[in-house]
């Protein structure tokens, strides 16, 4: 029955990278991704038989690609939610089949959506900008690459009870809240607060210990968390429990990086560039479905994943319809300077293994925009 399950989380977001890889350790902790990578080896796309006469680039069309190729293993970051709905529309609206594509959608079982793309375990997946800064920042670094932004600006932010009054990040201010640990995340909340004028170590620390921000906040566990717009603000309204919140943004603009992402596996991308093309357009006609028609959208994951809860999915199904394009002129496209600026700030802020090419991760050669 729809409706029955507890909502997705932003700190469930996290949970599959903390399986293999602690979040307390974020950038500094990229070599079980490395690792994974190295197991499956450079020729993970050597390909079969069938393959041999595959070059890069050879046809105009996913359909001209050997037909193991055109299998593609889509592995989500974690459990299915709306960030995925474009990719669950194209499944059931034939969108991949039009492209000459067989898609298996897969969550990351013990490992990570990274691990497992970065390995060609998975041709394509779900990602974020702050991951692939892990990624790429190892020692032995992992290939993959943002090929598509599935919503185009960063709409997580600071969610908290109306009564408290925390309406800035300055507010938050002799209040608790609730952590994960994690050096980046710290770096963000310590850089809002101190531009908002407030002073980060008037702010008290306590472990994030919930599966629902909105219970938690209820059960006074915590003052304020760290939550995305379309899922935990949505939940609130659901509930009719009334939040402030604030987006970091509106705050600082550095933090308008990508969340999430379509990523490839590089080393397949090259080799098959139509069969990525083929996907990313497929995915695009979902989003952009997504867009025109959120209700039938959400009733297309819903179909996918019943356990979600019905209402909450069609809240944030409206809420996403405005952002997964937003501003930009189509669907996926993912701007240089953004890009850049965020991975500057984390080699400023010396939160990366090894300082990033802050052009690097990315790649706008797949969409079609």
């Amino acid at each position: 029955m729809r409706g029955s399950s507890r909502p997705y989380t932003f700190a469930e977001h996290k949970v599959a990278f903390e399986r293999d890889i602690s979040r307390r350790g974020f950038i500094k902790g990229a070599g079980a991704l490395a690792a994974a990578a190295t197991l499956a080896g450079c020729g993970a796309y050597q390909g079969k038989s069938d393959d041999a006469s595959a070059s890069a680039g050879e046809g105009a069309s996913a359909k001209s690609a050997p037909k193991s190729a055109r299998k593609i293993t889509f592995c989500l970051d974690y459990t299915p939610n709306t960030n995925h709905t474009g990719i669950y529309v194209a499944q059931a609206k034939g969108y991949f089949k039009d492209e000459g594509l067989t898609v298996k959608v897969v969550q990351p079982a013990d490992g990570t959506a990274e691990a497992m793309i970065g390995s060609g375990q998975a041709q394509l997946g779900v990602s974020y900008q702050d991951y692939i800064a892990n990624a790429l920042s190892s020692k032995n670094p992992v290939a993959i690459e943002a090929v598509a932004a599935i919503i185009q600006h960063n709409t997580s932010g600071i969610m908290s009870r109306k009564a408290d009054g925390i309406t800035s990040a300055k507010k938050m201010e002799g209040h608790t809240y609730a952590t994960w640990s994690m050096p980046v995340e710290q770096a963000t909340i310590k850089q809002v607060m101190e531009s908002d004028g407030g002073d980060f170590d008037k702010l008290k620390m306590v472990p994030y210990e919930v599966d629902d921000e909105v219970a938690g906040l209820k059960a006074n566990m915590f003052d304020c968390v760290w939550v995305y717009e379309g899922w935990a603000v949505q939940n609130a309204k659901v509930q009719h429990y009334d939040v402030n919140y604030f987006s970091f943004v509106d705050m600082d603009k550095v933090f308008d990086f990508y969340t999430p992402v379509i990523a490839a596996n590089d080393d397949f991308a090259k080799k098959y560039p139509d069969v990525v093309k083929a996907f990313v357009r497929a995915a695009k006609r979902g989003y952009e479905y997504a867009i025109k028609h959120p209700k039938a959208a959400g009733d297309i994951l819903l179909d996918a994943a019943p356990e979600l809860s019905g209402d909450l999915v069609q809240a944030s199904a409206k809420y996403l319809a405005d952002q997964y394009q937003a501003d930009a002129k189509s669907w996926g496209v993912i701007d240089k300077s953004r890009w850049a600026a965020y991975f500057e700030w984390l080699n400023d802020k010396n939160l990366v293994e090894n300082k990033l090419d802050v052009n690097a991760g990315w790649t706008m050669d797949y969409l079609e925009a």
